[in-house]
């Protein structure tokens, strides 16, 4: 409820939530038991299991009522720290039903909060290697880098929304939730549709210096840290990281065996110099710097997110707390799905910002529509 809460402060009311995720609705239910969470029968309700006449009754509101519909579908099918299937995922195409949404209950604005990744998403998954060897003449059209993006781009413009997506300029849609005050370098695609133009400018950043690790869990009380431990294979080798470091940091004999798969063997010209920097990898933080983004799991080798002075992970409570969310609130299931719960919000700051500008734009035509001259006849 990353994107709830920070809506919340921003003066908007959650009338109604659809989330499938089993630990996501305990903790809804935990945290704000008065909100409805729709059903499937028994179980909690996917978005392409529901009709929009079902999502509306549960919010007490009429087809156009709505003031924002807000929906993060998931990730995985498109993330860095995920396979990146794309179209093929099943998850992806929670999207598609989202516009079906849009389009059926004409909410007055929508947003969408999406991985930057989003928008190189394929219609057909080729994998890394494989897409260096063939080269990008020898893929098809549904193989190009970018092409389900396009395609739910048409459909977003089909529903008739102006939208912040600007084609000419696109990393204007893409927004770091460092600059708004939130102590994560976390990359995020935001879109925002309003049924009625012009449409809604994104907000510019409103934070100069990054909030760091340091000023960001200051005060957190958290004498028994709620964490997982790091695999053993290659956890023993943390403590020969520094703060700020990675594997970069181990001795070379070593690269070999903690990188296991990854590791960039110069004996193979295939891919030697094209796994990229991996510096997620046994990556320790650093206290004076902002936190890198926050994935599903710290305790991967990919994507490392050792506390910089012990040799474990960010408890839950330190996740929660870079993410924006209230020390009041509760989270529930294990302790990996408190993780994934966490790792897959919206800063709870940038939400509100986003929230905000388009209350702002809401004033601001209806500024301009009270102080227009009536037309005479």
């Amino acid at each position: 409820m990353g994107l709830d809460l920070g809506f919340e402060l921003a003066g908007f009311e959650v009338r109604a939530v659809v989330e499938h995720d089993r630990a996501a609705v305990k903790t809804i239910q935990a945290n704000r038991p008065s909100i409805p969470v729709l059903k499937d029968g028994e179980r909690p309700a996917a978005i392409e299991d529901l009709t929009t006449a079902e999502v509306l009754e549960a919010a007490g509101l009429d087809v156009g009522e709505p003031t924002v519909l807000i929906g993060a579908p998931p990730c995985e099918p498109y993330s860095t720290a995920g396979r990146r299937n794309g179209k093929q995922d099943y998850r992806a195409g929670a999207v598609m039903e989202y516009i079906r949404v849009i389009r059926e209950a004409q909410p007055e604005f929508f947003v969408v909060e999406q991985v930057d990744s989003f928008r190189s998403a394929s219609k057909k998954h080729v994998g890394f290697y494989e897409r260096i060897a063939r080269g990008d003449d020898d893929l098809t059209e549904d193989e190009r880098l970018g092409s389900f993006f396009d395609e739910v781009m048409q459909a977003f413009d089909a529903t008739g929304y102006s939208l912040s997506y600007d084609p000419e300029d696109p990393k204007r849609s893409v927004l770091n939730a460092a600059d708004f005050g939130v102590p994560q370098r976390r990359k995020r695609f935001i879109l925002i549709g309003a049924r009625e133009a012009p449409a809604v400018s994104l907000p510019e950043p409103t934070c100069g210096e990054p909030v760091t690790l340091r000023q960001a869990l200051e005060g957190l009380e958290d004498p028994d840290p709620e964490t997982r431990p790091f695999p053993h294979s290659w956890g023993q080798y943390l403590k020969l990281v520094p703060e700020g470091g990675c594997w970069r940091d181990l001795p070379k004999d070593l690269h070999k065996t903690v990188l296991g798969g990854a590791y960039d063997d110069p004996t193979d010209p295939k891919t030697y110099g094209k796994k990229g920097g991996r510096t997620g990898f046994m990556r320790r933080l650093r206290w004076d710097s902002p936190a890198p983004t926050l994935t599903d799991s710290p305790i991967t080798k990919g994507s490392c997110l050792c506390h910089p002075d012990d040799d474990r992970p960010l408890s839950v409570r330190e996740y929660a707390r870079l993410q924006g969310f209230p020390a009041s609130w509760v989270f529930c299931g294990s302790i990996a799905a408190k993780y994934r719960l966490i790792g897959q919000a919206t800063p709870v700051q940038m939400a509100r910002t986003i929230a905000a500008a388009i209350a702002q734009h809401r004033m601001d035509v209806a500024a301009k529509s009270s102080s227009r001259p009536e037309e005479g006849l």
